[in-house]
């Protein structure tokens, strides 16, 4: 107790003690005393408290505190010199590691320009005092990079040759330019100061420091490289570093230092001049110089070296960088990149894209645009703006509409009402009168809703597994449709022998169209020899179960049909035979290699009994095959595909099992880094692409697949694997074969386009087991993907489907999404400086040999698909409770229909209050799919139709709250033709809302259009919601509009504006209801950007309040249920109802009088789903990614000039991975089945 007692007096002592002196030392100032020997004696007995104690710098610091006002008013005044060295150690004290905040303050208070001011006083005498030198230039080095005005400061007080010429003089004071060197790389931060230094003759006097490997001063060393990386940041250092062969001896030094830093002690070192190697290799001559002295060679040879070593791995990705910026610009290796297809538009506005497009002069075309560094001018302007250093203080986004004028929803028609008196045809539920329609009850009865509307919600989860019998949506069943029954029980149609008759529903594959039709193994690892004839044909309704079975040689002979493989065929289409006559449409050949030598006298055929079909539970009930291929057939596509794929003929059903996102073992990528093996494996695959370079022999450079010459010849090799994409919604344009199992993949973009590369649909066969293939898709065009984040792309396997598992699975390991070297020039990309292409990598190894398997970029949905599914629903649902309707909304550019549906609960009778009831619902609009390449849309899309059309209580009570007219697909021939983005018309449909033209945007012409009449007739949307689908977020999230929460965003006040808040209540229930749903990542606010598009025009324009773009991730969740888990279409789906049902919550929150329940309560629920949904601002604003850039992004682009290079960390310890990111290794990733 004496102790603490003891402590505590001695604390306090200490505090009044510090107090005192700074007391003291404040009336020296305040006096103006000349007392040289109490200031001294005063400053030495600071020094010592806050060199001894922390509590003394920290109370020196605090708020209200006047110590560093006193302490910085001294040294000012003071012309004693050990009073000034005192001082000078105290603020060192005080801005020591670790002091960031007190560094801060010291600058605040105008340390900065005191010790500035002193450092020139100090100059003049001569010779300037070494120690008060050492001392300045310490703190300075300390105190600069706190100051953001500090280059424009040191610049104007003269300080920039101060501290040179004390280098200069100095060379072998290694105590003297240490500090001063410090203080020269924070000069440099400043690009006019970097310029000053550099003609003042800096750069060549730091090659003078630095040299060949010593143990000797490798702390200056280490500053030397960073102050040089520093000041080769400035185009004009890198070119006079060029200019005096500086590239070449960087290199030399770097090799030196590798080879005699055997135990990697000095790695910060070799790190500092790979950084400069770096900053001089970002102009195009320093590229050149590189180049020239065989640098990518001298890198690449020690990168590997370093491979082996794990605390290297910043020297590798380094090097990576370095050979990847290097690395000469090249064109893709196509004819053009315009798409492989043309589509002649109707009309071609002279401003349009198209126009533009075909008016480019051939030879400009992809021309690689070297011209971006503008070598012979200096583009730093030597006047420097002393606010510039302000620019990014506060959150600034230009985007942001500020134009409240805009912003106000502004109801206008737009077209004469006369005119749109044309769309009265797609409302006839306005004014039906259900006269003839033998309704569920024609006796009268009060106008009041269903007793179950007040009950809970019930919709299947995700979550929960169904049994098979149930998966599905549950059609009612009447006994007055006894065909109904008949329909529900029919099965995916099968192969098998093609019938007698001639019959031209049935697909044929001709022997005289097929040269060879492979192995294909099934279920009871038998091999099916090759079919040269196959059909589909209907099984019998009553059979329930499928058999494959392979026949024997003996068996072939006494089948009805026999047919002898024949291997010397070689070239083999796809696809099959003629399906319909006028028009041929083929299906996939099950196997696309020859049969085994060891089974070459082995003869098949398959009978009719025995056929090879998938053995799936009866789930697939809206998906029927021979459906499918009748609605094919009138499938109009621009290159006329014959094709069908196979994954959209035997359909997909959800994987019975959970599909975790892609970990990595030692975390995810950084702001500042990328750890663990994920980087590993990215600098392994850009050191495997920097071979082509360096070993261009080792390349076989083949051509397998080229749609811009169908009649290529395709490689016969075994070991050459064969692909396909000529079927509905297949984008693949190009595939070489690099070296024996890697492939570079180039993917056709949008028709009528020349960009839009993302969306990938794709047939493989040909593989053998146990090889590991890699792709490499190498013209994407997105700056980063889910695919650096745990995405995997999506693989269905034909042998896995007729083996009764007919699903897309997530696959591939060694997953990176990069820049790669290919380029495009300045005029290809719509004038925007010559931009890189990025690079799609995967490894997979195939489970079959000889499978047929598919790659989708997300789990395709074709338009096809879509048709079929509608006609299914209309002809399974009971008309005596659900109102269903499908009309064509109008023909696309390609003469594809666009339907429109409709759907509500028809009346309870025919009885006028029962008719008022009807037509009196509030109409809801939906919207799906106008980007072809977001097919997660068109799922989300179907789970809400199915619910809707479904006998669920709730789905009921819904459809007699609502109308629902649906547009499920907006961009039809965009989805048909494998396009991205765009439509025929080489536009992106969302961005015509505005001003649709009639002629090429028709589908948005007319959806506007039912709109507008909407408003006209007074019967606005209670809700407006466009289903997408996005690429680099996570979850489910909602965009809409709001006025305040815009001006929230900008410096505009917003206090003053009334706002209904009710566009909150929607995305709120959602959060509450649908797991995948983040209300988090929401956002309110309107962009100029956005001012074209659905959302945004049908809010402002129609007057729709709660109008919304509902989107959906390509990858998975980081919350809640599905934490960590990729999503599939059973959550896709789920989400769909989901919407639905909350849509029936915001019926009972808005109409509480409606239902049998109290209003009380609905206030109770509303308040929870507030209390339980709170942000922390007004909105919480989405930007483009959820994850952080990634390094390479940024610092191997030969055109990041002007972007701020990442500081890597500045020891080997930064790189070590945290236990917290330890996790699962991409073969150690395993499927959690479903409980």
């Amino acid at each position: 107790m004496n102790k603490i007692k003891m402590a505590t007096e001695k604390s306090v002592t200490n505090n009044s003690r510090i107090v005192s002196l700074l007391a003291q030392l404040e009336k020296i100032n305040a006096e103006c005393l000349v007392d040289a020997d109490t200031a001294r004696y005063v400053t030495s007995k600071i020094l010592h408290l806050t060199q001894s104690q922390e509590k003394i710098r920290k109370e020196m610091t605090a708020k209200g505190s006047t110590g560093i006002e006193v302490i910085l008013s001294t040294l000012e005044n003071t012309r004693d010199f050990q009073t000034t060295v005192n001082i000078l150690n105290i603020l060192l004290e005080l801005v020591a590691v670790g002091s960031s905040r007190r560094t801060s303050i010291l600058v605040s208070r105008g340390g900065t320009q005191i010790l500035l001011h002193l450092l020139v006083n100090v100059s003049k005498e001569s010779p300037p005092n070494e120690d008060l030198m050492v001392l300045l230039h310490s703190l300075l080095a300390k105190v600069g990079p706190k100051d953001r005005k500090f280059g424009v400061k040191a610049r104007i007080s003269g300080a920039l040759n101060i501290t040179l010429n004390i280098v200069k003089q100095n060379l072998q004071n290694q105590r003297l330019i240490l500090p001063c060197l410090q203080v020269l790389r924070v000069y440099s931060s400043n690009s006019v100061n970097a310029v000053s230094l550099g003609k003042n003759g800096v750069v060549e006097l730091i090659f003078k420091i630095i040299g060949p490997f010593s143990k000797r001063n490798t702390g200056l060393m280490k500053v030397a490289l960073d102050t040089l990386a520093a000041l080769l940041k400035s185009k004009t250092n890198a070119r006079r570093a060029v200019d005096r062969g500086y590239v070449q001896m960087l290199l030399t030094i770097y090799v030196d230092w590798h080879r005699h830093d055997s135990r990697h002690r000095h790695m910060l070192i070799r790190k500092g001049i790979l950084q400069s190697i770096k900053s001089v290799t970002n102009i195009k001559l320093g590229r050149k110089a590189f180049l020239d002295v065989n640098g990518m060679k001298i890198l690449y040879n020690t990168s590997q070296e370093c491979l082996a070593v794990r605390t290297l791995d910043p020297l590798v990705n380094t090097s990576s960088l370095i050979m990847r910026k290097c690395y000469p610009k090249n064109r893709l290796p196509l004819p053009t990149i315009k798409s492989a297809f043309h589509f002649q538009l109707p009309v071609i506005p002279v401003s349009g894209p198209v126009y533009q497009l075909y008016s480019l002069p051939p030879e400009v075309d992809d021309v690689v645009d070297e011209s971006d560094d503008n070598d012979d001018t200096e583009t730093e302007s030597e006047i420097e703006n002393d606010n510039e250093d302000d620019s990014d203080q506060h959150f600034k986004n230009d985007d942001i509409e500020t134009d409240i004028n805009k912003l106000k929803p502004k109801q206008e028609l737009g077209r004469p009402f006369e005119d749109l008196l044309m769309y009265e045809q797609f409302f006839p539920e306005l004014t039906e009168d259900f006269q003839e329609c033998d309704l569920v009850s024609k006796e009268p009865k009060p106008l009041s809703t269903n007793i179950t509307q007040g009950g809970p919600i019930v919709v299947p989860t995700a979550g929960v597994e169904q049994s098979p019998a149930n998966h599905g949506i549950e059609i009612p069943v009447k006994e007055s449709y006894p065909l109904q029954t008949e329909d529900c029980k029919k099965r995916p149609m099968f192969l098998g022998l093609v019938k007698n008759d001639n019959s031209m529903d049935t697909l044929q594959l001709q022997g005289d169209q097929m040269n060879l039709l492979p192995s294909c193994q099934c279920l009871n690892h038998e091999i099916i020899k090759d079919f040269d004839r196959i059909s589909l044909q209907n099984t019998s309704k009553n059979e329930q179960s499928y058999t494959t079975r392979a026949m024997t040689k003996k068996e072939c002979k006494t089948s009805l049909s026999e047919n002898t493989c024949n291997k010397s065929c070689q070239h083999v289409s796809s696809c099959g035979g003629v399906l319909f006559e006028g028009r041929s449409v083929q299906l996939g050949t099950l196997c696309c290699s020859g049969p085994d030598p060891e089974e070459e006298d082995i003869s098949c055929s398959v009978s009719v009994g025995d056929q090879a079909v998938p053995e799936v539970p009866d789930t697939l009930q809206l998906h029927d095959p021979e459906l499918y291929i009748e609605i094919v057939k009138n499938t109009n596509s621009v290159p006329e595909y014959s094709e069908v794929a196979y994954p959209d003929y035997f359909g997909h059903i959800p994987p019975p099992y959970k599909e975790p996102i892609l970990e990595r073992p030692y975390g995810v990528q950084r702001k500042k880094r990328m750890a663990g093996s994920h980087m590993r494996t990215l600098m392994t695959k850009i050191n495997q692409d920097i071979e082509r370079l360096i070993h261009p022999n080792d390349i076989i450079d083949r051509v397998v697949y080229d749609l811009d010459n169908i009649s290529y010849p395709v490689p016969d090799e075994g070991d050459v694997l064969k692909f396909n994409s000529r079927f509905e919604s297949g984008n693949l344009r190009k595939v070489i074969q690099i070296r024996k199992n890697e492939y570079d993949l180039i993917l056709n973009s949008d028709i009528n386009s020349n960009h839009y590369h993302q969306w990938f649909y794709f047939e493989v066969s040909g593989m053998r087991t146990s090889i590991a293939y890699r792709f490499n898709i190498i013209n994407c065009e997105k700056t980063n993907s889910q695919f650096n984040y745990g995405m995997q792309p999506l693989m269905y396997s034909v042998q896995e489907a007729l083996s009764g598992r007919p699903w897309w699975i997530r696959v591939g390991t060694d997953i990176c999404y990069y820049k790669n070297h290919f380029s495009r020039s300045s005029i290809a990309a719509g004038g925007q400086k010559g931009k890189s292409y990025y690079t799609i990598t995967f490894t997979i190894t195939f489970q079959h040999k000889d499978d047929v398997c598919y790659f989708a970029y997300h789990y395709p949905y074709t338009y096809s698909a879509l048709m079929m599914h509608l006609q299914k629903l209309e002809s399974t649902h009971n008309p005596q409770q659900i109102y269903f309707r499908q009309d064509t909304l109008c023909e696309t550019l390609s003469g594809n229909s666009c339907p429109i549906v409709t759907v509500t609960a028809m009346p309870e009778s025919n009885y006028y209050e029962h008719i008022c009831q009807f037509r009196n619902r509030p109409y809801i609009f939906l919207s799906a799919r106008v980007h072809p390449g977001e097919t997660n849309a068109s799922w989300v899309m179907k789970g809400t139709l199915e619910y809707l059309m479904s006998n669920n209580p709730s789905a009921q009570s819904l459809r007699e709250s609502y109308i629902f007219k649906i547009v499920p697909m907006l961009n039809p021939d965009g989805v048909i033709n494998g396009n991205h983005r765009c439509s025929l018309s080489g536009e992106d449909l969302n961005r015509q809302w505005q001003n649709p033209n009639a002629d090429l945007h028709p589908t948005i012409y007319h959806a506007k259009g039912l709109l507008q009449y909407l408003a006209a007739i007074k019967r606005l949307p209670l809700v407006f919601c466009d289903y997408h689908g996005h690429s680099r977020k996570k979850n489910v999230f909602m965009y809409g509009c709001s006025i305040k929460e815009t001006m929230w965003h900008t410096s505009a006040s917003s206090c003053d504006l009334a706002e209904d808040l009710s566009y909150r209540t929607l995305p709120k229930i959602l959060s509450q209801t649908a797991p995948a749903f983040c209300m988090s990542s929401c956002s309110f606010v309107v962009e100029k950007s956005k001012e074209s598009t659905a959302r945004v025009v049908v809010w402002r324009e129609i007057g729709v309040q709660r109008s919304y773009t509902m989107e959906s991730t390509l990858c998975g969740c980081d919350q809640g249920k599905y934490k960590g888990l990729q999503i599939g279409t059973r959550e896709l789906e789920e989400m769909g109802a989901k919407f639905c049902s909350g849509l029936l919550r915001l019926k009972r929150l808005t109409s509480p009088l409606e239902y049998n329940l109290p209003s009380t309560l609905f206030d109770i629920e509303n308040e929870l789903i507030e209390s339980s949904c709170k942000v922390t601002s007004p909105t919480t604003y989405v930007l483009e990614e959820d994850e952080p850039r990634f390094l390479e992004e940024v610092d191997y682009s030969a055109e990041s000039n002007d972007e701020p290079d990442v500081d890597l960390a500045n020891n080997a310890a930064d790189y070590e991975p945290s236990l917290q990111e330890d996790g699962l290794s991409d073969s150690e990733i395993t499927r959690t089945h479903l409980p």
